[in-house]
């Protein structure tokens, strides 16, 4: 992955007029912002987000910064952890040594990770880590609760009572960095055109449903896409009170957060 090194004239920019929104910045431009002022819940939403959250874990890992990782969408990398401590001539190991990994497979076990799994991690290095709090990558939280086989019924109160944790745990000064892929990707296909007795319609509202929420819940959300030239990456700043279009498999859904 080919990141370039932090551009002090567009950081200045975006310092001196935050209401820009589609200032496009290099992810070490954006980690050299968030290394200076850490918002509590910053969520990264788009393409190849796998890589990006496991190069960002090594960055934060580079920093001499404990990192837990809760994985939903199985896509956690330890070879980009590897890839950062090559650019930064640092040894591997000592890096993914400061990360500690759990994945889930199902809503229920994402809830679980994160209402117990999560308290018991942070107890335990914090016990170690006395003078600077663990940060949390939480990679693909709404993929469980996509489910087709668990109704939306009970999918929202139970994603609920995560973001309710997660909240708790932010105001304690706990940094959270959501990475969500894109909602429709490779791995999480459209549904089947809406047809009589299909769940085309069933599966678009829970999408529609879970991204908003995660939109809103966020602090600070970015919107990640490559960039045509190569494997670079380019962030453009979200504002809150956005509307995002979505295609799906009944057709498309337009979000306003």
């Amino acid at each position: 992955m080919k990141l370039r090194t932090p551009n002090s004239e567009l950081r200045t920019l975006w310092e001196r007029d935050p209401k820009l929104t589609t200032l496009p910045l290099t992810l070490d431009e954006v980690l050299s912002q968030v290394q200076s002022d850490t918002p509590r819940k910053l969520l990264f939403w788009g393409e190849g987000i796998g890589r990006i959250s496991s190069y960002v874990a090594g960055w934060m890992a580079g920093k001499g910064i404990d990192v837990i990782v809760l994985d939903g969408a199985n896509r956690f990398d330890p070879y980009m952890v590897s890839s950062f401590a090559k650019k930064a001539s640092m040894p591997p190991v000592s890096l993914l040594k400061r990360i500690r990994i759990a994945r889930a497979f199902t809503c229920y076990q994402m809830a679980t990770l994160i209402e117990e799994r999560l308290v018991s991690l942070l107890k335990q290095k914090g016990e170690i880590t006395q003078l600077q709090k663990p940060w949390v990558i939480l990679l693909g939280l709404i993929t469980p609760f996509l489910d087709e086989d668990v109704s939306e019924r009970e999918v929202r109160p139970l994603f609920e009572k995560s973001l309710r944790k997660v909240e708790g745990m932010a105001a304690g000064g706990v940094p959270f960095f959501l990475f969500q892929p894109s909602a429709v990707s490779e791995n999480n296909p459209p549904t089947p055109p809406l047809v009589k007795g299909g769940k085309g319609g069933f599966m678009d509202s829970k999408r529609a449903y879970l991204t908003r929420r995660l939109f809103q819940f966020s602090d600070l959300m970015w919107r990640v896409c490559q960039d045509d030239e190569g494997p670079k990456v380019v962030l453009e700043k979200i504002p809150k009170n956005f509307s995002c279009h979505l295609e799906l498999g009944s057709g498309s859904l337009d979000l306003l957060v």
